[in-house]
Parts: C-alpha cells; structure tokens; sequence
C-alpha cells in the first residue's frame, strides 16, 4: 500500500512523512479529558490532509465523533468523501481509505454526492443525525457546505416529524441494553442515559425544539467521556461497557475514590442525560400537537389538585400558589398528582419549588404526610415522579437519608438495581399488596424504608431500624407506629429466609416466628413487603416454590397466633407406608422415597436427583413402622429442561444399593465441584425441637447436597431434614442432625468432613 501513501508533484508527503503522521496519531491515544480529545481530533485532522489531494469537487467530512472532536482513545474515524461527480472518485477513496487502515485504525466511510447523501438521510434518521456533526477536514469547502447547511436546514423543517420514529427506536435500544444509572456493568454509549442518547439530545437542540443541552446535560456529558477515555485507556482497546474487573482502574485514572464512587457518578450523570431526553421529547410531543391543533387551538388546561393545574399535558402551578407564600407540603403534593394522574412535572415547576418550598417542619403536618402516602402507593406512576422531584433536590429536602442511598450499587447480581431505585421500586410494588393489610400506609413506607440500613457497617436489618424509626418519627407517626416501622425495617427477611433454610414442620421453628412478629397483623405486613421486596430485587430473588414456602410459613405462624397452639405436622404419604420395598413416587415437583434402610438413603436419593440435573429445594427423611422414608422438593423448571425426567424405576436400583449406580452418583458428583469463596459452617443449638442445626455456606455447585449428606453420612451423623436456598452463586443448606448438642470434638469432626466434601 505503500504507493497509495506516496504523495505526488502537488506537494504531499512520501512515505516517511506518512509514517510519522501515523505514529502522532496513534502516539495520541492517550490521555483523558477534553484537552487530550481535541489533540487526538487535531493529530487525526493532520493525517487525513495528508491523504486527499488538493481537488475542486472533493471534500473530506468527518462525522461521529472525530466530526464533534470528542475522539475517545480507541474510538473509530467515520468519514465521509464527498464529490461533486468527479472522475476517478473511486480511486481517490482508496488512496485514502488504505492508509487509514495500515495505520491500524477503525474506519466507517462512504463515498457520496450532495444529492445522494441528502437521500440517504432523508430515508434514514440516522444518517440525518450524523451530518448534524459533519465538519470539513479537508477539500472543497463550499461543497462542505452545501451539504451541512442543506442538512441541518433539513432537519430543523422535519425534526418534529422523525422524531416519533426516533423515540421508538431509541426506546428498543434501551430494551436491549437497559439503564446505565441501575446497571453494575453498563453500555456507556448504548444504555439508557448514555453518550447515545447525548447525540439524541444536541439533535433535538439543533431543530429549535428545546434547550436540551443544558449546563448540567453538559457537565454530565463530558464526565461521561472521561469515563469512556479512562476505560479505553485501562483496556487497551475499544470497549464501551464498564466491567467489574476494570472499574477500579477506570476509577483511578480518573482520580475517584474508588469503584463504588465511579458507579455512583456514572449513575448521576446517566439519569441527568435521560431526565433531560425525558424533557425534549415532551417538548417535541407538545410541539407536534400544538401544530396538529392549528392556529385557534388551545393547549389543554384543568385542575387536578389543590394548587395543581394541567397544563398542555404537563403539571404546573396553579397561580395563586406561586402568587402566594407556598406552604412546605406543596411539593409532595404535586408529586403525588404526578403520580396518580401520571402526567409529568413541567421543568419551570421543578426549578421553582427547589428554589421556593421551604422547608418540611418535624413533624411534619397531615397534608405533607397525606401526600407522601398517596405518592408512595400511586402505583406505576410512582417511580417516574420520584425520579424527577429527585433530579430537582426536593426528594432531599423531604428525607435528608435520601443523599446517601442516592446510586448505590448493590454488588449482588440478583439485584438489578442501585439501592435508592430500590427502596422507591419496593414501595411500587407494595401498593399492589395495600388491600391485603390492616395499614396500607405502614406498608408503603416499611417498604420504602427497608433497606436504609445499607451501606453501613453492620447488617443492615439492625442498622436501619433506629433511622427508618427516626424518620417515621420526624414526618409524624405516633412512637407505637414508628416502633411498628422499625420491626418491618428488622424482620424484613425473616419470612424468607426461615420459609428457605428451616424446617417447617419443626414447632421450634413456628414457635420461634410467632414470638419474634407478635401479631397477625405484623405478619400480614411482612407477607406483602417480602414479595413487594422480592419483585423488586429482580427475577432471581423469587419463584413459585419460595412464594409456597413462606405461604406455608405465614399459615402455620398465623394459626399459632391465633389459637395459641403450634399446628401438627403433616403425616407421611400413606403410599410409601404399603407395597413392596423400595417405593419411588414422582410429581412435577417431589420426588418420594421408601427404603429398608435409612443409612445413607437421603445422599442417594440426592444424588440420583443430580445426576438428572434436578435441583433438591428441601428434603425430609424419616423412619415409620420400620420405613426408612426420604420426601424431596425438587425446582420444576430445572426439571422441564432436563427432558422427559426420571422414569418412575430408575432411582430403584441406587436405592437398593445398586454398587455400579452408587459409583457413577460419586463420580459425577466429584466431576462437578465448583469454585468460589471459601466455605463455611456455622452451628445453631435451639433451633430444632429433636436436633441440632448444621448451617453450610458455599459456593453453589451440582451434587453439593449428595456430597455434604454423603460425608455427614459417613461420620456418623443422621441427618432428617435438609433445607436448600440458593442465593445467586451461592447456598445456605441447612442440615438437621438428629440427637442432642455434639461436643467439641464431634462438631469439628463434623465440620472437618462438611467442609472437605465441598
């Protein structure tokens, strides 16, 4: 290619000169911030004069990002050549699309006239919005612009009628890749908020619409290019989504404190950019049905609240608010308007209630305290006003706790959400449970105040209760009220983890439950806050079989409430009591076993489950009229994939002690140990009625419950019960053993052999 480079008679460099252009341009790619973009755009520029000839009729545009000289480090040159019907036109592209290449670089390009890049971008909105960045690098500028004058005049006369198209579009991606400001491992480009919807932004301020980029979109929009140059920098390439591995490097390239603080302003900034979107295309919508009305139409004005007036679709003031000294509540209660009627907040509002609503007095008074319930169980018209009375700071004048929980990330892959989105996502999905209860309004802000524990030392289930009390207190409960917060804010996890990891049947375990909930009512609200919780938290955090459990738990907790006596177990099923040994009964989720010996019928039946890939959620083992009995739980779904499922007689011969099928569970089961954080036990000595309890905390992996059962099996120990939850990557298997408390030497022994088995 070295021909394509060399320059001829009308004065362009040779060779060497090339060469050293393409060392300053790839010498350039470091650096972060706004200085080291415009050098990487100013090094490209002089690389690619070097590259066209001097010709009338012929002019190199840059688009993207090289058009706006925002260059990321490793980010790609999109260009355009544009003729004017020139001879040779395919030639001269290759003498400078080839060194592009050589020099390692990453090109998008095309080769238009006026006319035919002006129909391109007629049909495709996207083009359209690329010239908006065209600028002439070199070549003939009154060619140039020709076509970036008649582009963006184009654009400004047909912006309102693309942008439905646009919106749409825009609203798939955002499907496809979700919000940046709730992601751990965000598309900084692609998600919900990101550099992408910033180019949305300057397109819509280009038409006229708005004054989209506004200081703070400004400000929020260089941050984000800082972060994306850090991460070329860190990775060495182009990469746009920001992993968990390079986040801390990303960080101190960039001189934040650490991961966490990065991810907290990426999530800032992302939720400015879509806030701001939010607004331009409200702005745009009011634009087109403006113009749709004519010139004797009106925009659509009515009262919705006390104070509060729609206005073209918006909610805005009315004018003896703003004439008048505004009380503290007039916030929350143009919030909770936004919220019931689902009409958005107007800019001009937001702005002036951060400027004028003075503040909420302690306590707060009915209206205010009104208000924030309405809001809190207004349903799906919740989260989108929230968001925006936080983007003003009013949510902070509300609840001072808010600055602290505002976009903090939870490093658990079953949450989807930072900790704020969270808290406010929990109260939607609580409002669902309003009639359920004796008081909604305990419900709602037991469910928003959950988690604001989180993020400080200790659990946060303990830590949270005297804030979540302290601000139950300050907008006014009475003490029994706030108390009553504090036990949702501290039992909030009891239901689910005691319905997962005990045995239900244990009168220990109902007994225990009732006394620490005190009240059916108290149990109601935990029931409908652990499932508005679970929803919350992502798919991961609930299923069928665990709604069953802690349905299972509350019903058994709640006849003990009522009638003061712990309800019987159930009786074995009468068919493993009859026929011939072994018995095997399989249902879509529970597998049931009859053996003559109990040793070692609770490792095999788990293994046998295993090696169908069936994931055991709880096992119960017994012993009736001289029946060894084993009952397991077994996750459906799991089951569905693993095609048709254990016929009816193959776990007999395992279960009779079949030597050869005994060898393959333990060969399999060994070929599929897991990785992951060391293990531990942990002992519980009260909390069984007829056994002590062996608490395994590990890394998930197949065959763990046949191994662990297997080594318990094998020191001696009986196990009658075993409950199974699985958190993520990791379990909680707990494991009653039956007899007295062991002594020292037997509990380690124990533990020895737990612990080596995983």
């Amino acid at each position: 290619m070295a021909s394509l480079i060399k320059k001829n008679a009308s004065g362009h460099a040779h060779d060497g000169d090339a060469n050293l252009l393409i060392n300053e341009v790839v010498g350039v790619r470091g650096g972060i911030g706004e200085a080291a973009r415009l050098g990487r755009a100013a090094a490209y520029d002089t690389f690619l004069r070097g590259l066209l000839p001097a010709r009338d009729g012929v002019a190199l545009l840059a688009v993207g990002g090289l058009g706006r000289r925002q260059c990321a480090p490793y980010g790609d040159l999109d260009l355009v050549l544009l003729h004017a019907g020139v001879p040779g036109t395919d030639e001269l592209a290759a003498s400078v699309w080839y060194p592009i290449w050589d020099a390692g670089l990453r090109l998008d390009h095309s080769v238009r006239t006026v006319s035919e890049a002006l129909s391109v971008a007629q049909d495709d909105v996207k083009v359209a919005l690329g010239l908006l960045d065209a600028r002439l690098v070199v070549g003939d500028r009154a060619l140039a612009d020709s076509l970036i004058r008649t582009a963006a005049d184009h654009w400004r006369r047909t912006a309102v009628r693309h942008l439905p198209g646009l919106r749409q579009a825009t609203a798939a991606r955002w499907q496809a890749h979700g919000e940046l400001a709730f992601l751990l491992e965000g598309d900084l480009k692609e998600a919900a908020g990101g550099l992408r919807d910033v180019g949305l932004l300057r397109a819509i301020a280009a038409a006229g619409i708005t004054d989209a980029l506004r200081p703070a979109v400004r400000a929020a929009h260089l941050r984000l290019l800082d972060t994306r140059d850090a991460l070329h920098q860190q990775v060495g390439r182009r990469v746009d989504r920001l992993v968990a591995q390079e986040r801390d490097g990303v960080a101190a390239l960039l001189g934040v404190d650490d991961g966490d603080a990065l991810l907290r302003r990426v999530a800032g900034d992302a939720r400015t950019v879509s806030h701001a979107l939010d607004d331009a295309f409200r702005a745009a919508d009011r634009l087109r049905s403006g113009r749709s009305r004519g010139g004797s139409g009106r925009p659509v004005r009515r009262p919705v609240a006390r104070d509060v007036v729609e206005h073209d679709g918006e909610l805005v003031l009315a004018r003896t608010a703003i004439g008048a000294r505004p009380d503290p509540s007039l916030s929350l209660r143009i919030a909770a308007a936004a919220a019931v009627t689902r009409l958005p907040i107007a800019r001009a509002t937001c702005e002036w209630l951060a400027a004028y609503c003075p503040p909420l007095p302690a306590p707060w008074p009915a209206e205010a305290r009104a208000a924030l319930t309405t809001l809190l169980g207004a349903g799906p018209g919740l989260v989108p006003a929230w968001e925006t009375c936080d983007r003003y700071g009013l949510v902070d004048g509300w609840l001072p706790e808010w600055t602290r929980l505002r976009s903090l990330p939870q490093h658990n892959p079953v949450h989807r959400y930072t900790l704020d989105r969270h808290l406010v996502q929990t109260a939607h999905e609580a409002s669902r449970h309003t009639r359920e209860v004796e008081r909604p309004d305990l419900l709602l802000l037991g469910a928003l105040l959950h988690d604001i524990g989180k993020g400080l030392p200790g659990d946060h289930s303990t830590v949270g209760v005297p804030l979540a009390e302290a601000v139950a207190t300050r907008i006014g409960l009475p003490a029994v009220e706030a108390e009553l917060i504090g036990t949702l804010v501290r039992l909030h996890l009891l239901l689910p983890d005691v319905a997962t990891r005990r045995d239900l049947t244990d009168p220990v375990t109902i007994a225990s439950v009732a006394e620490a909930v005190g009240d059916t009512g108290t149990l109601d609200l935990l029931h409908a806050l652990v499932r508005a919780d679970a929803a919350a938290t992502g798919p991961a955090a609930w299923s069928d079989w665990k709604g069953r459990l802690v349905a299972e738990l509350v019903a058994r907790v709640r006849t003990a409430l009522d009638t003061g006596v712990l309800p019987e177990p159930p009786a074995p099923d009468p068919a493993l009591l009859a026929g011939p040994l072994p018995v095997v009964h399989l249902a879509e989720d529970r597998v049931a076993v009859a053996a003559a010996d109990r040793r070692g019928l609770l490792a095999t039946v788990a293994g046998c489950l295993a090696l169908h890939r069936l994931e055991v959620i709880s096992a119960d083992a017994s012993a009736v009229d001289g029946r060894a009995l084993v009952e397991c739980r077994v996750q459906p779904p799991l089951r569905a994939t693993a095609g048709p499922g254990p016929a009816p007689g193959r776990p007999a011969p395992a279960v009779a002690g079949d030597v050869s099928v005994t060898q393959r569970l333990r060969g399999r089961a060994l070929a599929g140990r897991g990785g992951g954080a060391a293990p531990r036990v942990v002992w519980h000595r009260e909390a069984a009625t007829d056994a002590t309890l062996l608490e395994l905390r590990a890394a998930d992996a197949a065959g763990l419950l046949y191994r662990v059962t297997c080594a318990l099996d094998e020191a001696g120990a009986l196990v009658r019960a075993a409950r199974i939850s699985t958190l993520g990557g990791d379990v909680v298997d707990a494991f009653y053993l039956v007899g007295g408390w062991p002594d020292d030497a037997t509990r380690a022994r124990l533990e020895a052999a737990v612990l080596a088995a995983v």
